[in-house]
């Protein structure tokens, strides 16, 4: 006999994701002559769920090494950028409770460019989330009686014996001293 169960249990109810572009123009004491190398750390956020939408605010450094003074010097400017993202979520479940949001970084900040523009820098940084939001949800299930038993199809398995296996080495072996 079987019927049917609900379980009540956490799942993922929705989810979303984001890719985003940004160009952020920095300042640095010197006039740069060029940009050396030009690199972004210490990527930190936070996230909360409002509505349809994931709000994900966070923060990073951008470090830029540049020469100045007609390339007689070097130095490493450094800014922190925050940003505030806005991921729109999918729902597979709009009736669950006890949510949790879950933000994961599938890119983190990453520079694609950084040119020199009027005597300041403009650094191209990417960047990608994936939010999910965790919740309980109702499961509906079909149980069977104790003594249901599901059936498998499967065949046979035969095996050779070891002493078969030994006899035909052993012929072999003196076939191999006959020549």
């Amino acid at each position: 006999m079987k019927y049917l169960r609900h379980i009540v249990t956490k799942a993922v109810v929705a989810k979303g994701k984001k890719r985003t572009e940004s160009c952020e123009t920095l300042r640095p004491p010197n006039t740069p002559s060029s940009i050396l190398g030009c690199w972004v750390i210490n990527h930190t956020y936070q996230s909360k769920k409002h509505g349809k939408f994931v709000e994900v605010t966070g923060k990073f450094d951008i470090n830029v090494w540049y020469a100045h003074h007609d390339h007689s010097k070097t130095s490493v400017f450094t800014e922190t950028v925050n940003y505030k993202d806005r991921i729109k979520l999918s729902f597979r479940d709009k009736d669950s409770t006890g949510e949790e949001v879950h933000v994961r970084v599938i890119q983190q900040p990453n520079c694609t460019e950084a040119i020199i523009v009027n005597g300041q820098f403009q650094v191209t940084v990417e960047r990608e989330l994936l939010a999910e939001v965790v919740g309980e949800t109702t499961v509906c299930i079909q149980v069977y009686d104790e003594d249901f038993e599901e059936e498998w199809s499967y065949e046979d398995e035969s095996s050779s014996s070891s002493s078969s296996s030994y006899s035909s080495s052993s012929e072999d072996f003196h076939d191999s001293s006959s020549l």
